[in-house]
């Protein structure tokens, strides 16, 4: 089976890691020269929008998907034009624009943080009566890694963060007192089976995933439930096929949808050494009409994001049951280069591994 892929980064290398055992052939299409999956498949080196370069791809794939958030929509509905596509490109619609995203949600009956759209100063100045502060204020699109965002504690501060996201649409969010983050990795077949992994608990520094537990501490069967019903509406709701992330804020006993994304994440890292079947691997099952495979951890995991630099490996390795990866990326500050996974038999294993993980970085 010859798969193409939108975007040639870090998630369509791990992509094309995991499908190459099952026979599967890979194609990028991704402008940098230097895109970490190049090496692993067939490189088209064109714009995401670029209409040769697109139609190239879907006269030589069997099926097409994509690796990040961004990709046009248009160029995902062009190439289903000639080859199927998986997730639809309907969910980038939806996930790509803020306010769309969170209508979306709620009209499933999914909780989310109380919202205004926000397209002048007169409708800044109306969400901020109607939420108050503190608040978030968000572009509606092309935020991610916590960019294009501002934390507005009084509303003062207001109209300078208005100007500093450069009066582009944005939506006000409440802020929400969380207790702790988490995401909940599924995957959806083509014959509408649902494999959803265990929640996972999510730490972030700068708006940027620096570690994940999984499976989340404290994860009772009723907040398990609870996640797996959300994401099987969206999944339904969209005739989903392939893997979604959802991730939640805690609050109390319950759950609040922030945001989702419509491809594998990178909260589901962890899935590669400490799940029964990757998520990477569920995703090309789906696409290809394969059964899913079993989503079950097989240990207690941690995966930690190697940012900005990517330290000497030996120390790392010296450690039992601990596995690198590296995708292969220039270094500059804020960039995810790697990451590191670590096991344990129990969470006190597990975090006594992760604490020396976290000295050797």
């Amino acid at each position: 089976m010859n798969v193409a892929v939108l975007g040639g980064g870090q998630l369509a290398r791990m992509m094309a890691l995991a499908g190459t055992p099952l026979g599967m052939s890979f194609a990028f299409l991704d402008p940098a020269p230097d895109a970490p999956a190049g090496s692993l498949g067939r490189h088209v080196r064109a714009g995401f929008e670029d209409p040769e370069g697109l139609d190239a791809l879907g006269a030589w794939a069997d099926v097409a998907t994509w690796d990040f958030e961004n990709v046009p929509a248009a160029s995902a509905q062009r190439l289903a034009q000639q080859v199927p596509v998986c997730p639809p490109p309907r969910s980038l619609e939806v996930s790509q624009d803020r306010v769309v995203e969170k209508e979306f949600l709620r009209s499933l009956g999914i909780p989310v943080p109380a919202f205004a759209a926000v397209d002048s100063d007169e409708a800044l100045r109306a969400a901020l009566a109607a939420i108050g502060t503190p608040s978030v204020l968000k572009t509606r699109r092309f935020g991610y890694d916590g960019k294009g965002q501002r934390l507005i504690r009084t509303a003062a501060e207001a109209e300078d963060a208005w100007r500093e996201l450069e009066h582009r649409p944005s939506v006000l969010e409440a802020f929400v007192p969380f207790s702790r983050e988490l995401s909940l990795v599924a995957a959806r077949g083509q014959n509408g089976a649902v494999a959803a992994y265990p929640l996972v608990e999510n730490e972030h520094g700068n708006g940027i995933l620096r570690l994940t537990r999984a499976p989340a501490p404290r994860l009772s069967r009723a907040l398990q439930r609870q996640a797996e019903d959300y994401v099987g509406r969206m999944l339904a709701r969209l005739e989903y096929v392939g893997v979604l992330a959802l991730e939640l804020f805690q609050v109390g006993d319950g759950l609040l949808a922030n945001e989702f994304a419509p491809r594998v994440h990178n909260s589901g890292h962890w899935t590669i050494e400490g799940a029964r079947t990757s998520q990477f691997e569920n995703h090309l099952r789906a696409l290809a009409g394969f059964p899913l495979g079993p989503a079950e951890a097989v240990e207690y995991s941690a995966m930690v994001n190697l940012i900005g630099t990517v330290p000497d490996p030996a120390p790392l390795l010296a450690l039992p049951d601990a596995h690198l990866h590296v995708y292969g990326k220039v270094p500059r500050p804020g960039r995810k280069l790697g990451h590191v996974t670590v096991l344990g038999s129990t969470e006190a294993e597990r975090d006594a591994r992760l604490e020396e993980i976290l000295a050797r970085i």
